[in-house]
């Protein structure tokens, strides 16, 4: 089923976002440039887009235990593992840009919200290697499959989390009080992505970004964007439209950028 509210919001984005040369500042020109735009084959692609195909193809059902905003495509519980794959991973575009990002930052510590079957995880895990990875599912089956392709991929710095991202988010804070690398991708709901800032926020530091999916995905998805782009410790955000990425850099003057992608 088409929904018409992000058909809608993409072409108003299309009109106003930017794109390279439309940029004047230094920084987010040398993001776009050399991350956004770094459209070129990478060895650590490969494993994991052959993975994704062989997953294309598993025919095998799993139930599905959904604690936020379910999907658009297909709502019911018991789900092929072919059928999730098509329609709840992230495409190889955005899933590389994460990887991209990550890469770009080399964080100490990522923790990624919403596992769904591996395959973003494991690109955060090859990007940097030696991060600690820690990463959330609601969903006990789909976790189960998410630790077996990750195994599959040798990502052997990643640890996966399974229960309430409400619940889990505090504790895994409490053990790595400062947080480099967050990608929040589960739970599309205005108050859950706000309280999840919100437990970030004091933990942050001046080189922590935050990569907030599907900002578009329904009206209190856009709102609680629009509220994330006006906290005050906020000094700089990308708009992509399929994700937002977050900066606190508090020498920088705030600027809010919508980036054709």
């Amino acid at each position: 089923m088409i929904n018409f509210y992000l058909v809608i919001n993409y072409l108003k984005h299309l009109k106003n976002a930017k794109t390279l040369h439309g940029v004047h500042s230094p920084f987010v020109y040398q993001l776009i440039e050399k991350v956004f735009y770094n459209f070129g084959s990478h060895t650590d692609y490969a494993e994991i887009e052959n993975l994704r195909h062989q997953l294309f193809k598993n025919t095998n059902y799993i139930t599905i235990s959904d604690l936020g905003a379910g999907s658009h495509i297909n709502n019911n519980r018991r789900k092929q593992i072919k059928q999730l794959a098509q329609n709840a991973l992230k495409p190889p575009k955005l899933a590389q840009l994460i990887y991209r990002l990550v890469k770009q930052n080399q964080p100490n510590t990522v923790i990624e919200l919403g596992t769904c079957l591996g395959l973003t995880t494991a690109y955060m895990s090859r990007a940097a290697p030696l991060a600690s990875i820690i990463s959330m599912e609601g969903c006990p089956q789909t976790a189960a499959i998410a630790q077996q392709n990750l195994q599959l991929l040798q990502a052997n710095n990643v640890s996966i989390k399974v229960g309430d991202f409400g619940h889990n988010l505090p504790a895994i804070i409490a053990e790595n009080a400062v947080i480099d690398f967050v990608f929040i991708d589960g739970n599309h709901q205005e108050k859950a992505t706000i309280d999840y800032f919100n437990i970030l926020l004091p933990h942050v530091h001046k080189n922590t970004l935050l990569v907030f999916d599907d900002i578009y995905w329904s009206r209190g998805m856009q709102n609680a964007w629009k509220h994330i782009k006006q906290h005050p410790q906020v000094t700089l955000t990308i708009d992509l439209f399929w994700i937002g990425l977050v900066f606190f850099k508090a020498e920088r003057c705030k600027e809010n950028f919508k980036i054709r992608f």
